[in-house]
């Protein structure tokens, strides 16, 4: 079996090819390494796959690649590649969401038609509820995205479900909820508190931290995703979550007893399209995709912790891809 799987040197991505090879997959990564963050990271993440016999890298934009042809040599294709980031989504930058999240989205659509490709799973996210009516929140929930990132996801959910009904594209649509865990990227929230904590930084915490989400180890959304790889499902959306929602509040005081220091919260007025609350019904992934999370917070964090303390001690420069384990494609270091 091979599968593809875009955003491969992300924080999810890595993950989710690691566990494939695993699992007797040969596995072609796409990932065009873009500048949202340092590389080294990336290269970090990808240092248990590239020497493996099993695993190949494409350096190259979504947009660039001739899908039709990659996807005549694929069972699978896992596509997480996106522009991410709700906060910096505002503004000038939309144009960039509406490339990486929209028309990439379609591009890949659009090679998988009649290739006979097994599944092609999209991995969208909870920000397509916005702050919904009920908690905890079913597929069923209005989608009312509240910041344009969550408008691209919806809109890339809104491709795969006409490519699925008009093309019999075998389709399935995870919403991921707040993931966590070793490799997260250095924006996100549980991270930047876990660094600050650590050099003794405030946290600059926007909103009273009584907002609450549901936060979901990267090893749990790695299953899910399988588990939607090998079901007989498509045209189906899925919850991804530990279906257990907690404060900003309680996931510092849980971060500060791992740690063994206090945190220094600097209280900033909310920001314009983050949510209030998020919490998973994951009660259809259950009866279907038998998805059972078994990482809680605390033993995530922990985990989190010891692995950045471990990230912390290396440089940039121990990092790199032997150039014949990769090709580059027409535009090298542009957007995927």
């Amino acid at each position: 079996m091979k599968a593809i799987v875009t955003g491969v040197a992300g924080f999810i991505g890595s993950h989710l090819a690691e566990r494939l090879i695993g699992s007797d997959y040969d596995v072609i990564g796409v990932d065009c390494f873009t500048p949202y963050y340092p590389e080294w990271y990336k290269r970090a993440n990808l240092a248990g796959l590239i020497a493996n016999r099993r695993f190949r890298l494409i350096g190259s934009d979504i947009i660039e690649v001739e899908w039709g042809e990659l996807l005549s040599e694929a069972d699978v294709v896992c596509h997480l590649a996106a522009q991410p980031g709700v906060r910096a989504s505002w503004g000038t930058r939309f144009d960039e969401y509406v490339k990486d999240n929209i028309v990439a989205t379609q591009r890949i659509l659009e090679g998988a038609k009649g290739t006979g490709i097994r599944k092609l799973v999209f991995a969208s996210s909870s920000s397509v509820y916005g702050n919904p009516p009920t908690l905890p929140t079913p597929e069923t929930a209005p989608l009312r995205p509240i910041s344009p990132y969550g408008v691209t996801k919806l809109a890339a959910e809104q491709l795969c479900r006409i490519y699925h009904e008009d093309f019999g594209v075998p389709v399935v649509i995870l919403r991921y909820f707040t993931v966590f865990g070793r490799r997260q990227r250095p924006d996100m929230a549980l991270r930047r508190f876990i660094e600050a904590i650590l050099d003794g930084r405030e946290i600059h915490l926007f909103g009273d931290g009584e907002q609450t989400r549901d936060f979901t180890h990267v090893s749990d959304v790695v299953s899910a995703t399988t588990a939607a790889i090998a079901s007989d499902h498509t045209g189906e959306v899925f919850n991804v979550g530990e279906g257990v929602s907690i404060s900003v509040n309680a996931a510092i005081g849980t971060l500060e007893e791992i740690i063994g220091k206090s945190a220094r919260v600097k209280r900033l007025k909310e920001r314009e399209g983050d949510a209030l609350h998020t919490w998973a019904d994951c009660k259809k992934a259950g009866e279907q995709l038998h998805y059972r999370p078994k990482v809680d917070f605390a033993t995530g964090s922990r985990e989190e912790f010891e692995w950045l303390k471990e990230l912390r001690k290396h440089r940039s420069s121990e990092y790199s891809i032997p150039s014949q384990r990769w090709s580059w494609g027409a535009r090298q270091r542009t957007r995927c």
